[in-house]
Parts: structure tokens; C-alpha cells; sequence
């Protein structure tokens, strides 16, 4: 890592212990004045990331300040389109040069990256909306959450329908009692992935690396291999190194609502029950992971079972036609009834068109006047007008359930978790994976 950034790390950290406010941000962990934009910085412009920067500046209350990717290749429109904005390859010079001028950041790079961006930007009391799934490992997601506290910044993950219908149904029909004693949840994700073709396992070589990419920022803290297309651009998510595989990519937009309102926690308990296609360094074809999660209060316990792959669906509940099964979505069983969602902001349906047919005109109306927009929720809570609905203390949990199913998808076989001490009580190889060390140079994104 480059002196310029330590050298800021210190002082900023010496600052922080005085008291005092830092020279990089006039508005520094504060909301930004009523009737005035927020400065934002877009690092990571290319593929999804450019939806997610265009998506912001569609709220109409976000200035661009600032573009950033290793790639310079990424994202031609929004540079062309913006041409006054500019663009910078490493984010630590970006801080350096603007940060005087940054209000909020908007995180779209690879798993394996979120955290050091988000780490910088907190501790510089720069307020950041980060892609799905939070981090790459568990320690990072333990990390980030006492960053929000610490910094006092406002934080958001990018799992957009946590601020939709789903969320404010979810919420109303669990107070309500109607969502009750739920003890199972089949959640599945039956879409394909861009590893599924691949016939080999291992990293590739040989290829020519563009000019215009800084491959080793963008390996960032994670272990070196060469460039290849089968890294970048996008195929970085099929790798256990990098990505977090389906369970990291589906995971939150399909288990958010239920993780949240059924207080789920962290489990005691993660087994690959089937790993289809196995491989060393590629997630596989398909699998099965079983969750287990104790009574919480007066709720009993809860399992919850993951299935991704194109030919592993859910059982189909009595009631409901199979031929309607969606790709993706989730069934949840509880005591009396059984509830059929699918991704992000759809709503739930009960199963049983008797026992809806009985509930109907008791059902709590969840229609709120809030905003159902992610992105304007984010820019909102910049601004001081709102919370961020999925704020690292909910989106950091959540993300460690899927990280330790990517853990039991890695290693196979049955893992029991301790959620008092966050560790494995049967399993020192897991241990190990909850938080590997950075490669040299990046440790010190995890002591701020």
C-alpha cells in the first residue's frame, strides 16, 4: 500500500483521538445541509455498478463527484456522459486529491474489494452504500459494523428490495402474528451462473492483461493470480477467492425479510447436505446447505435450507402449483400457515387459498408513505431525513449467515458454530476461513 494513504491513516486517526475534525471533509460523518445535493464518489463504473451509479444519479439529489475503477475501460458511457467528472484508478488517490470535496460513496466492485473501500471511506467519515453481499469474509463483516458505530456514518448495502413492499408486508404481517412460529424456510435460487459451463477447475493463465487495468489494486487484499477473462470482467463472483457464489449474489434479496423479522441471528449449525460438481477453487454446480437456528424468545427453532442450481428446486407445498414455481424465491412454513415469495420486493402470498380466503379483510395494510426507493433511502439518511434500511447492524448478520454457508460449501460435511464466540466448535479448517489474513500490504485497512 502506498505511503500517501498510511500517512493519512495516522493522522486522521490522531485527529479522531483529539477530537477534532478532520481536513478531508467539511462535512465529515454529518448529513449534508437541507436543499444541497450529496457530493457522491462512484468506485467500481463498470457492468452492474454503472445501473447501481446511474440509479443514484436518477434520485436527482446526488452531484458526481468522482469516478474510479481499475479498469479504464469500464464504464465509456458515463465517462462521455459526464465529462466534467473526474475519473481516477485507485481509489486512495481518489481520497487524497477529492476527499474535501466527498460526502458519500458508492461501493460496486468485486467481493473481494468491498471491505478496504468501505473501511477508508468510514474511517474518513464518508457515509457508503456497498453491493451485495456486505464483505467476502465473516471478520470483515464484524469490522464493518463497529465501523458504522464508530465513525458514526451513515451505511447501506445494496440489496434494493429491503426497502420495497416486501419489506414493509414482512414487517407489518410479523407484528401482526400472521407470520408466526415459522419453523422451516426453503429458500432457492434455480437461475444459471456464469461457472456452470465450465469444464475445468483451476486458475487460468496464459492470457495477455489489457493495458488499461491495475491488476494487482484490483486483487486488492485477496491472494495474486494472473489476469484472467475468467477473473474480469464479472466472472470474479464463480470463484471461492473472490466471489460468494449464488448464496452471496441471491442470498440477500431472497432471505433479507426473514433473516430481519424472524430475528434469525447466526446459527449453531451449517451442512452441505449435497454439493453437485464439487471443485477446489469454483463454487459448485449446484448445492444444498441446511441452517440451523435456535429458539429466539418465544420463537422455536427455525431451519432454513439453501438450494442453488438449475435442476435443484424446492419441494413444492401442498396448495400451490408446481408449474408456478419461480427460478428464485423462498417458502415459508410456519404452525398454521404456509407463505410463497420469490426475490427482492415481491410480496408474500399464503398458499392455501381456503385459509386466505379466511384471513381476508384481517390482513394489516403495510402501505407506507416512505419512500420504497434503496437509493433515495441512502441518499436521504445523507441528508439526515431518514435511517438506512439496511444498515451494517442488519446487513453485516445477514451476510454472516450466507459467508458460512459458503464456508460449508467450500469444505463440505456438517460444521457446528458457537454465535457467542463467532467460532466453529468442531472444525480448525473453517476457523481458518472466517478471517485469512490479507496479502501484504492491506493489513491495515483492518486495524482503523
Amino acid at each position: 500500500m502506498s505511503m500517501h494513504f498510511s500517512s493519512r491513516r495516522r493522522f486522521l486517526q490522531q485527529s479522531l483521538a483529539a477530537g477534532a475534525a478532520t481536513a478531508f471533509s467539511i462535512r465529515t460523518g454529518s448529513a449534508a445541509p437541507a436543499g444541497e445535493k450529496v457530493n457522491m464518489a462512484f468506485i467500481g463504473i463498470g457492468q452492474r455498478a454503472e445501473e447501481i451509479t446511474r440509479s443514484f444519479l436518477k434520485t436527482g439529489l446526488v452531484n458526481p463527484v468522482a469516478f474510479c475503477d481499475v479498469d479504464v475501460e469500464q464504464g465509456p458511457k458515463l465517462r462521455k456522459q459526464h465529462p466534467n467528472v473526474p475519473c481516477f484508478q485507485d481509489f486512495r488517490k481518489m481520497f487524497d486529491k477529492l476527499g474535501n470535496e466527498i460526502d458519500a460513496v458508492c461501493v460496486g466492485t468485486p467481493d473481494h474489494t468491498h471491505f478496504p473501500i468501505c473501511m477508508a471511506a468510514a474511517a474518513l467519515g464518508k457515509h457508503f452504500y456497498v453491493e451485495k453481499p456486505l464483505t467476502h469474509t465473516f471478520e470483515e463483516c464484524e469490522l464493518l459494523m463497529a465501523a458504522e458505530r464508530k465513525y458514526k456514518v451513515h451505511a447501506q448495502m445494496g440489496n434494493q428490495g429491503h426497502s420495497g413492499d416486501n419489506f414493509y408486508q414482512f414487517k407489518a404481517w410479523t407484528e401482526a402474528g400472521i407470520i408466526k412460529d415459522v419453523t422451516r424456510v426453503d429458500a432457492f435460487m434455480n437461475s444459471p451462473r456464469r461457472w456452470h459451463p465450465w469444464k475445468f477447475d483451476g486458475f487460468q493463465t496464459g492470457e495477455k492483461q489489457p493495458a488499461g487495468i491495475d491488476w494487482d489494486l484490483w486483487t486488492g487484499p485477496a491472494a495474486m493470480h494472473p489476469f484472467s477473462k475468467y477473473l474480469h470482467p464479472g466472472n470474479w463472483r464463480s470463484w471461492f477467492a473472490y466471489g460468494n457464489g449464488a448464496f452471496g449474489d441471491w442470498g440477500p434479496h431472497i432471505l433479507d425479510t426473514c433473516h430481519r423479522f424472524l430475528k434469525l441471528g447466526l446459527p449453531t449449525e451449517i451442512e452441505a447436505v449435497n454439493l453437485d460438481g464439487r471443485r477446489k477453487e469454483i463454487f459448485p454446480m449446484a448445492s444444498t446447505i441446511r441452517f440451523a437456528f435456535p429458539a429466539r424468545g418465544n420463537m422455536p427453532p427455525c431451519e432454513v435450507i439453501w438450494r442453488d442450481g438449475v435442476d435443484n428446486p424446492p419441494p413444492v407445498p401442498e396448495g400451490f402449483d408446481a408449474k408456478k414455481l419461480p427460478k428464485n424465491g423462498k417458502f415459508i412454513h410456519s404452525k398454521d400457515l404456509v407463505f410463497a415469495g420469490e426475490t427482492h420486493e415481491a410480496t408474500l402470498k399464503i398458499v392455501s387459498k381456503e385459509k386466505a380466503e379466511e384471513l381476508k379483510g384481517k390482513l394489516p395494510d403495510y402501505r407506507s408513505k416512505e419512500t420504497r426507493n434503496h437509493f433515495m433511502n441512502f441518499v436521504l439518511a445523507c441528508k439526515g431525513e431518514m435511517e438506512c434500511k439496511s444498515t451494517m447492524a442488519v446487513a453485516a448478520p445477514l451476510t454472516q449467515v450466507f459467508l458460512l454457508g459458503v464456508i460449508a460449501q467450500h469444505l463440505g460435511g456438517k460444521l457446528a458454530f458457537d454465535p457467542a464466540t463467532r467460532r466453529f466448535t468442531n472444525n480448525d479448517e473453517a476457523n481458518a476461513l472466517l478471517n485469512p489474513p490479507p496479502r501484504a500490504g492491506w493489513e491495515s485497512y483492518y486495524k482503523l
